[in-house]
C-alpha cells in the first residue's frame, strides 16, 4: 500500500509542476496521452482475459 501512496504522490508532486509552472498545454497533453495508454492497456488486458476464458 506505501508503494501506490508513493506513487500518487510523485504524480501529484508532476502535476502541481505542469500546473503551477505556467504550462498547462503540457498539462493537458501529458494527462490525455496518459489516459490513451490506459484505454489500451485496459482495452488488451481485456482481450487477453477474454481468450484466456477467465473471465
Amino acid at each position: 500500500m506505501l508503494e501506490w501512496g508513493l506513487g500518487s504522490l510523485i504524480v501529484a508532486l508532476g502535476a502541481a509542476i505542469l500546473g503551477f509552472g505556467g504550462s498547462e498545454g503540457a498539462a493537458v497533453e501529458l494527462a490525455r496521452i496518459v489516459f490513451q495508454v490506459a484505454l489500451a492497456f485496459f482495452a488488451l488486458s481485456a482481450v487477453v482475459r477474454m481468450v484466456r476464458g477467465n473471465g
